[in-house]
């Protein structure tokens, strides 16, 4: 029997899995796809800041990748990889553990969605579910004693995490220090004057244009009173929350940078793509990124990488048919669904051109950000609340 031929995803977050399973449906037979990623279970990122710090809902952030390919054809026939990819070479990825009884794993093709990383609690190190449950835990515990809480950071975790704070603990002094003159500083104005005016109505104090001076062995995490020093103010803390953007991880192709003419590595650290998406240097072109790491000029955001995912896929099946890869990301205005406490949330997109923003407000947020709906489209039909523990 002819052994199947690899096309291998590695990051299983939402590009990635988006992309395996899109693959998973359209490659011909003779293919399989293997999603490599070392996270046992699906980590849900979005919910990240409010499960950090509303109680009862942190399993539920943790869903197990069991149902990835159940939609597929020959479902059986891809898997997905627990493991580490540590390294790529011509046709092989390395990774930290065995599969399979080998830690090479090679491929026809190879999807790069590692994304980036961002400090904690916007993403995970801990590769365990329970770990995850347990970190989330004790981090609700040090925000429950804490008494001044400073924020550091105005991007959407940072105010995401300064409204859900303010309205669960009304008591609470947060304040929010960004560098920027205006908060959500990619987006158009109009979203720093939203996100000013509920801060007002829940009395989060905002510090723009002003830079933390970051002490080198870092912040108290035990609850320790501190102060933050900016560059004019002293913030007096018993917590601090970094939320200061993406470090991209990129350390997969260090070796390949070594040989390479043409440099992966952007000088912001993302790899450097074609319109198409493949890698820009030509030795690589069956390596493709996409989503947060790829240096597309696109927004970093769940929903663009997966318009992305759409062009990786047309992409590789052309070369499996022997053809040049024709089709071209096209980039649209950034737009962002951002939480603005408990309940009140906003979709917000970029004006195109000289228009005004597309702004829709709403008022239907849940305390568990509509979980079961997540699961649902990842495969689980929940009907016990115990089934969130899986």
């Amino acid at each position: 029997m002819q052994s199947l031929k690899n096309v291998v995803v590695v990051g299983g977050s939402y590009v990635g899995s988006g992309a395996a399973t899109k693959l998973a449906n359209a490659l011909p037979s003779g293919y399989r796809v293997l999603l490599v990623e070392p996270h046992s279970h699906f980590h849900h990122l979005f919910a990240f800041p409010r499960f950090a710090i509303v109680p009862q809902h942190e399993h539920k952030a943790f869903i197990p990748y069991t149902r990835l390919f159940a939609s597929a054809q020959a479902p059986n026939s891809h898997a997905v990889v627990q493991a580490k990819a540590v390294r790529v070479a011509d046709k092989v990825l390395h990774l930290d553990r065995a599969w399979e009884e080998a830690k090479e794993l090679p491929y026809e093709y190879l999807v790069i969605a590692t994304g980036t990383k961002l400090p904690s609690p916007g993403s995970m190190q801990h590769d365990h579910k329970l770990g995850g449950v347990d970190f989330f835990k004790t981090y609700q515990g040090g925000i429950k004693t804490a008494k001044n809480i400073v924020i550091i950071g105005g991007g959407a975790v940072g105010v995401q995490m300064a409204l859900d704070l303010k309205e669960f603990y009304p008591e609470k002094n947060v304040t929010l220090v960004h560098s920027r003159d205006k908060v959500m500083n990619r987006f158009h104005p109009g979203l720093d004057a939203i996100v000013r005016k509920r801060f007002d109505e829940v009395g989060v104090k905002a510090i723009t244009g002003e830079r933390v001076k970051l002490p080198a062995e870092g912040f108290p995490t035990d609850g320790t009173p501190t102060t933050v020093h900016t560059t004019n103010s002293e913030i007096p803390a018993d917590l601090v929350i970094l939320a200061t953007g993406q470090v991209p991880n990129n350390q997969l192709v260090k070796d390949l940078d070594d040989d390479a003419e043409d440099k992966l590595t952007a000088p912001n650290g993302f790899l450097r793509v074609r319109p198409t998406l493949q890698l820009l240097n030509p030795a690589y072109s069956n390596v493709f990124a996409l989503g947060d790491i790829a240096d597309t000029g696109a927004p970093k955001a769940a929903r663009p990488g997966m318009l992305q995912a759409d062009v990786v896929v047309d992409n590789i099946l052309s070369l499996i048919e022997g053809k040049e890869p024709t089709k071209k990301l096209e980039v649209g205005a950034a737009a962002i669904h951002l939480t603005l406490g408990l309940k009140q949330n906003v979709i917000f997109k970029n004006p195109d051109g000289d228009e005004e923003p597309m702004i829709k407000m709403r008022d239907d947020g849940q305390e568990d950000m509509g979980i079961e709906g997540v699961w649902t489209r990842r495969g689980f039909q929940v009907k016990d609340a115990s089934e969130y523990h899986l």
